[in-house]
């Protein structure tokens, strides 16, 4: 049996991992970035209810996450958006709820992903759990051997070339890959497949912007705060109408509000690129891709824009591919002779 790679992409909005790959599938899951805290492990509610869901232990506190995580909740909504995200226990335990769904005692390469901002600010503090045993929960620890990190949209990028079936047309001219994330909108130029890093970035313009500006005008007309902007979410991706008080909001009323948060975030990107007549290929992934694809039309109106099947996983699919291309590629790292002197392997440089 070889090295065993899996990938996480612990997004500000759902935690997306890879449960396994195999030359024939590889399977992909994810569930909301949300974390309870406890001082101890609760399997049960109050009703003896059991929840699909893991209690890790992290920095002395219990963090309940998973696909029924809501049935957890209390009145706060304990998301983290803000760039110190990777730092916080939140962040380790969903983490390592996704571990725990992978259903291994140990991860020989573990493949993480970072928004394109943060990439070299925060790159060092994932590599940090290199060698460490972490707790996933129901009296389980997984081994982790080395750690590589990657920008998000680089996954993203990596799985579309996978998809067409052929890098070739990835290698001619740039190609600009778009993320709409929940906090973030991420861009990646590159050209074939190195990045182009100081035309990629990112900017705080997502899709929370989206629920929270959407929550706040239903607020206004039912004159009081609203803030259920999940609600809002699976409203605006089922296209549904949202209930309140027994009585329903059809969101499309709030299109030009969303056009022009999307918008914004858009002109942002194009700013940093020096044109665009030499760009290839646009592929659009992320969660919010729904939301953004008309602004990315308009802005874009001579390009065809690709989408990857399957676009909320497309990351980590990628970080997949890329953590097994790595291991085909450099086989030595992964011999007991790569390890250093304290048995810890040393971080990877991609």
């Amino acid at each position: 049996m070889g090295p065993i790679v899996r990938a996480i992409d612990v997004g500000f909005g759902n935690t997306k991992y890879v449960v396994s790959s195999s030359a024939e599938k590889l399977e992909c899951n994810h569930f909301p970035s949300i974390a309870y805290f406890s001082i101890d492990d609760k399997a049960l509610d109050s009703m003896g209810t059991r929840r699909r869901t893991v209690a890790p232990l992290v920095n002395g506190l219990y963090y309940e996450v998973g696909q029924d995580v809501e049935l957890a909740s209390d009145r706060f909504r304990s998301r983290n958006l803000h760039d110190a995200f990777t730092e916080t226990p939140e962040y380790r335990a969903l983490m390592a709820g996704a571990l725990h769904y992978m259903k291994v005692d140990k991860v020989d390469l573990l493949v993480l992903g970072l928004p394109v901002a943060q990439y070299l600010a925060k790159k060092a503090v994932l590599e940090r759990i290199a060698g460490d045993s972490i707790d996933v929960g129901k009296k389980r620890k997984v081994k982790i051997g080395r750690v590589l990190v990657v920008a998000q949209p680089q996954g993203a990028l990596y799985a579309y070339a996978t998809q067409i079936g052929s890098a070739a047309s990835i290698a001619q001219g740039r190609s600009l890959v778009v993320d709409v994330g929940s906090r973030t909108f991420d861009w990646l130029v590159t050209r074939g497949m190195k990045v182009v890093t100081k035309m990629s970035n990112s900017v705080t313009r997502g899709v929370s912007d989206v629920l929270i500006g959407i929550a706040a005008q239903i607020g206004a007309e039912i004159k009081e705060d609203y803030r259920d902007l999940e609600a809002i979410d699976l409203a605006l991706r089922t296209g549904k109408c949202l209930r309140i008080y027994q009585k329903e909001y059809d969101l499309k009323r709030y299109d030009a509000l969303v056009q022009k948060i999307a918008d914004q975030a858009v002109i942002s990107m194009l700013q940093n690129m020096d044109g665009t007549h030499d760009v290839e290929n646009i592929v659009l992934v992320g969660g919010g891709a729904h939301l953004f694809r008309k602004a990315i039309k308009k802005h874009f109106p001579r390009h065809t824009i690709h989408e990857v099947a399957d676009p909320i996983h497309a990351n980590v699919r990628g970080f997949q591919l890329l953590g097994e291309q790595y291991v085909r590629e450099k086989p030595e790292h992964f011999t007991d002779s790569a390890l250093t002197p304290d048995g810890v392997p040393e971080p990877v440089q991609p």
